[in-house]
């Protein structure tokens, strides 16, 4: 039985060939997450269309974890940490601050989609479907967990 697949020669392949892989898979988990993310909320207001099932005010917290993905992304770890461009009005300090309010709306979407699950959907002990408010968790959870991947799973290129 050992000697069964000897012979089997299995082609390499061509897209894991190089070490320097890591900005690319990075880049497909982060944007996995993300659209699974808004898959969630799609299902949600797709399965449940009545504002009495699931208040569509509630979208503000995914649009506000979209925001702080953009916002957290838009800033190079070289420009944080003071190595990249320095010029402009504000340099890393803006840099720093602009990362600052983008994690603190991440977290901030986060909190408030909690919020509105344990409220609105568990405690209220209501006959409303527990599914919108999970889905809206779920959203805004998987939305900042790609940005985070995203952020801190990329290497960046030095140019010299």
């Amino acid at each position: 039985m050992a000697g069964c697949f000897e012979n089997v020669n299995v082609p390499p392949c061509i897209w894991f060939e190089n070490d320097n892989k890591r900005n690319a898979l990075a880049s497909i988990v982060a944007g996995t997450l993300f659209f699974m993310g808004w898959w969630f909320i799609i299902d949600v207001a797709a399965a449940y269309p009545s504002p009495a099932d699931f208040n569509k005010a509630y979208h503000v917290c995914g649009v506000f974890g979209t925001l702080s993905l953009f916002m957290i992304n838009s800033v190079s770890n070289a420009l944080v940490r003071g190595d990249g461009y320095t010029g402009g009005c504000f340099g890393p300090r803006g840099a720093r601050a602009w990362l600052f309010l983008g994690f603190v709306m991440g977290f901030g979407a986060v909190i408030a989609s909690c919020w509105i699950l344990f409220a609105e959907y568990v405690a209220s002990h209501s006959t409303l479907p527990s599914w919108p408010g999970v889905g809206l968790f779920l959203q805004n959870v998987f939305i900042f967990v790609g940005s985070l991947v995203y952020k801190f799973g990329r290497v960046e290129d030095h140019w010299n």
